[in-house]
């Protein structure tokens, strides 16, 4: 099985410096190819990679679905691995994918919120982030589970997909909603969707551009679209 790794990053070089080395530590084996999909960086970012050799993928349009979007349209591979270097996401977990996908996985995904996981907000007495995710995991599970067990984590960005299973789901979200459309569209089409406990990390440099409560509205649209089965509108998508 031919998979690819897909860093997704938009004005991150101070993040990739520290990360991308952290990768570059991991069984050679985990993946086959590595690409950059870049979401418009003027930072520097790109420049980064390109002297690293490593292949970059320019969005046409911004947006962190249409990343994903990118990754199945261009890149010819059996499967695709997305991660982000901001911290949040362990590199040492890249080596637990292929065995998953390997074994007949359609998307593994990378749960802060199961037995054995770790998420960032763990160590706070109130942990907001936490619960509402947590509400749209059980929103997720009760409308559209068929069968298999319940997703833990079906926000989480640090996960892989099949290539067959990709252009099944016809993923269309432009935005930071894409990992719950795909989540909810495998569910509904009863794929094989497999977990592994991971620990978040915390950013290791800069702020984060994602809006928690306008984030969350829009996770709120995704689900009654997903519901209702209403089409996307064709608009630029946010980072």
């Amino acid at each position: 099985m031919k998979i690819a790794l897909c860093i997704l990053a938009r004005n991150e070089v101070d993040c990739v410096k520290i990360m991308q080395p952290l990768v570059d530590k991991q069984d050679k084996n985990s993946f086959d190819e590595i690409y950059l999909i870049d979401g418009g960086s003027t930072d520097g970012t790109v420049e980064y990679y390109q002297q690293r050799g490593i292949p970059v993928l320019a969005q046409s349009q911004r947006g962190r679905g249409k990343a994903f979007q990118v990754a199945i349209e261009q890149i010819d591979a059996d499967a695709y691995i997305f991660f982000s270097p901001d911290g949040n996401e362990d590199p040492i977990d890249l080596p637990r994918f292929r065995p998953e996908l390997e074994k007949g996985a359609d998307i593994v995904i990378a749960s802060r919120m199961m037995k054995g996981a770790v998420n960032e907000e763990d160590h706070l007495i109130f942990k907001w982030r936490k619960w509402v995710n947590n509400a749209f995991n059980i929103m997720a599970n009760v409308c559209f589970r068929r069968k298999g067990p319940f997703v833990t984590d079906s926000i989480n960005g640090y996960r892989a997909i099949t290539r067959d299973a990709g252009k099944k789901l016809a993923l269309s979200a432009y935005d930071h909603t894409i990992e719950y459309q795909m989540t909810i569209r495998g569910l509904k089409n009863r794929m094989n969707i497999v977990e592994f406990p991971t620990i978040e990390g915390q950013r290791v440099a800069g702020e984060s551009g994602v809006p928690s409560f306008k984030t969350g509205l829009r996770f709120i649209g995704r689900f009654f679209t997903e519901l209702t089965g209403k089409k996307d509108q064709a608009t630029v998508g946010k980072w």
